[in-house]
């Protein structure tokens, strides 16, 4: 989700785009007709990027998105009662220099239900099989992963901007002698999992350093994240940016026939003269330029064909880069048996498995005597749960609390949501991740346009890529 220097404010992909369509819209004004886009994705990225398009007085668009829904990866689902968010969940980065772009949608126009996620405390709150760990010994290992983590701040800013001396996390960990083979021990593996596999969804051997540390959402937005808990759910600001400049209904949906649901793209046909987009139920749909919304992930799937080929170059930089898989868990259960109150609203298991069940959060402040718990798992814990039943995975999770709360009575659950991002079609993962290996130049190529395809969604933001402000700001600037 990271990123570092300051390119998210000049021109990328829509910046582009609107210039080329601006001048194609005035050279077409004797014959009353301007240019004709197609935006593939009604995702944060793809309605963002409409917006940018129509305030630059490009209206004849289409948006041909594959579900029931606008969102995307900002979608709500009732759960025992009570509205959650099964994928984005946060506003990341407030409270700092800069205006996070959502936190006023959130905070201020929609006056979105959010809390502020309090993560002090944490080093009382470590578990392990029969009961807590000692806060002192946590806190040294915590602080000696902050000393690590600092020190790895101060390589990457030594790092040539070219990319080209990047290592991975896990890399400066080892030079900075944080044990021979990096954090290893069970309460080491959890503190450096929360630290980095919690926010990117990939493991330090994978994430490159130069381009996460310092994270450029935190250092330029702030360190407060806010939980959002609202029954109109995060896409709410999906639907606030659409109805800018989509026609809607009394009751704000849109009923704007330039949106149209349920028309999965399988093929873009593109030349020096048009595109021709085809649904999977064959309708055709012809303009003079498509922008791309879609993860990074359904790119590097067989979903849409692209003809001719694109070349190798753009499909080397989407097959470099990684759609990273982040699961949240919701899990209910007949009674409260966990601790509650201030600095007790996250709480880690230390499992000699890295990542099994490893991060926990309880929700009596969004949604009072809900009695639900939230566990998140990430990558190949991810892959695995998917794959199995949702009723092994509930059999697992009990197992797990019964083990780290030995003392309590801990009831079966009653209910489970186990979201599938990854097996998902339409999605095939949940956020992009930059790892090792991509460099500034392979990066540029990955958010380039071929011809008169252009790309759009978090992916494409240098700046802020897995975040809903980097999916926001990659379509205002495209």
């Amino acid at each position: 989700r990271p990123v570092s220097t300051r390119r998210d404010m000049t021109p990328t992909a829509t910046t582009a785009l609107v210039l080329a369509l601006t001048l194609a819209h005035h050279a077409s004004l004797a014959a009353a007709a301007g240019p004709r886009v197609i935006i593939v994705g009604a995702g944060m990225s793809g309605i963002s990027a409409g917006k940018r398009l129509s305030e630059a007085g490009i209206t004849d668009l289409v948006i041909l998105e594959a579900t029931d829904h606008l969102g995307g990866r900002m979608r709500k689902h009732n759960f025992g009662g009570v509205s959650v968010e099964i994928g984005a969940n946060w506003v990341e980065g407030v409270n700092g220099g800069k205006m996070n772009p959502i936190w006023p949608l959130v905070n201020s126009t929609l006056k979105l239900r959010n809390f502020r996620s309090d993560f002090d405390g944490l080093a009382e709150n470590v578990y392990k099989e029969g009961g807590v760990y000692d806060r002192a010994y946590v806190q040294k290992r915590l602080d000696r992963a902050n000393e690590v983590e600092e020190g790895g701040a101060k390589l990457s800013a030594k790092l040539r901007p070219s990319g080209q001396d990047d290592m991975s996390i896990l890399a400066m960990q080892r030079l900075n002698n944080h044990l021979p083979n990096g954090p290893a021990s069970p309460v080491d593996m959890i503190l450096d999992y929360f630290k980095h596999d919690y926010e990117f969804a990939e493991p330090p051997r994978v994430t490159s350093l130069q381009n996460v540390v310092p994270l450029a959402t935190f250092r330029d937005f702030g360190d407060d994240v806010y939980f959002v808990a609202d029954k109109r759910g995060y896409e709410a600001v999906v639907h606030h940016l659409a109805g800018q400049y989509l026609e809607a209904d009394k009751a704000r949906n849109i009923v704007d026939p330039r949106l149209q649901l349920n028309k999965v793209v399988r093929e873009i046909s593109y030349s020096g003269s048009g595109v021709t987009v085809r649904t999977e139920d064959d309708k055709v749909y012809k303009a003079d330029y498509v922008m791309v919304s879609t993860s990074v992930g359904v790119l590097q799937s067989d979903l849409i064909q692209f003809k001719p080929r694109l070349p190798a170059w753009k499909v080397l930089s989407i097959y470099q880069f990684d759609m990273a898989v982040y699961t949240k868990i919701f899990v209910k259960f007949p009674r409260k048996f966990w601790p509650e109150g201030k600095g007790r609203e996250f709480f880690l298991y230390a499992s000699s498995r890295r990542g099994y069940y490893g991060v926990w959060q309880e929700l009596e402040a969004p949604y009072p005597d809900a009695n639900v718990l939230l566990v998140t798992v990430t990558d190949e814990e991810s892959r695995r749960i998917e794959q199995q039943s949702d009723n092994q995975t509930k059999a697992e999770i009990v197992e797990v609390l019964r083990s780290m709360f030995s003392g309590e009575d801990v009831p079966d659950a009653t209910d489970i949501l186990v979201p599938r991002w990854w097996s998902d079609r339409f999605y095939r993962g949940t956020f992009s991740n930059w790892p090792i290996g991509v460099n500034r130049y392979e990066y540029d190529q990955l958010r380039a346009p071929v011809g008169r395809v252009y790309f759009t969604g978090e992916h494409t933001s240098e700046h802020y890529n897995g975040y809903v402000h980097g999916a926001y700001l990659s379509g205002m600037y495209i």
